[in-house]
């Protein structure tokens, strides 16, 4: 599993994961595993696995560390 930080989360219920490798990933409230979307906070380590969807790469399984 891949590891970064919460860069930002927004109030619909999606936000961004700041990768190890410097860019960024999407993730929504569904990709959430092992805690809420809502318990998530900007800056904190967080696990995930890396997919892609059509032309993007998205987070799924994403749990804090």
């Amino acid at each position: 599993m891949a590891e970064g930080t919460v860069k930002r989360k927004t109030n619909s219920g999606f936000g961004f994961i700041r990768t190890n490798r410097g860019s960024d990933i999407y993730f929504d409230v569904a990709s959430v595993d092992g805690t809420t979307f809502a318990e998530l906070r900007e800056g904190q380590r967080v696990s995930y696995t890396e997919m892609i969807t059509g032309r993007r790469k998205r987070a799924e399984n994403v749990k804090p560390i």
